[in-house]
């Protein structure tokens, strides 16, 4: 498999997090498919140059949303039951990790609240733009 997996110690959020959110995006984009099989945990925590106890905690964590599957003594896969409702859910897990990160950045850059919906209100306007139904039934 080659590496997609990617760390940035510097970025103040967790490794094991990290690990989580690029699975759950790999999965959420189809570039690992159901039952596809992960690095195992020590090659992962080679290939990333961190503790092995660290990938492990991302692998748990990522069974226990049931995005992965582990089989003693096989590795870990990708879960390949109820796949659209898992892959559901990691588009969802992403996405919130994203807004997550940008209110984040938001209030440490002093943004108020209401200056945070009112820009979320024009993102949310600009990449989903109403149509006429949606304006029609609002009038």
């Amino acid at each position: 498999m080659p590496a997609i997996f990617t760390v940035d110690p510097r970025s103040g959020v967790p490794i094991y997090l990290q690990i989580m959110e690029q699975v759950k995006r790999s999965v959420a984009l189809g570039v690992l498919a159901p039952g596809e099989q992960l690095p195992t945990v020590k090659q992962l925590a080679a290939d990333l140059i961190v503790n092995p106890n660290t990938v492990a905690r991302a692998y748990r964590e990522l069974e226990r949303d049931g995005v992965i599957e582990t089989m003693a003594g096989r590795g870990s896969f990708v879960a390949g039951s109820g796949t659209v409702a898992g892959a559901k859910r990691a588009v969802a897990d992403v996405a919130d990790q994203a807004i997550a990160q940008a209110v984040r950045e938001g209030k440490s850059m002093g943004l108020a609240r209401d200056e945070m919906k009112v820009l979320f209100e024009h993102a949310l306007d600009r990449w989903y733009p109403p149509d006429a139904s949606e304006e029609n039934a609002a009038s």
